[in-house]
């Protein structure tokens, strides 16, 4: 289950983000943000 939360985030790493989502490379802003914070994760674990 997943929860709504807001966040605050330079405008420039927002940019950055819209971009990749204009690309396709991720669905939405909520995707980016929980791919890329898994991946995170993944790094820390190994």
């Amino acid at each position: 289950m997943k929860e709504r939360i807001t966040i605050s985030l330079d405008k420039e790493l927002l940019d950055w983000i819209d971009s990749k989502v204009k690309q396709r490379i991720f669905a939405n802003r909520s995707h980016a943000i929980e791919f890329l914070a898994q991946q995170k994760i993944d790094e820390e674990n190994q």
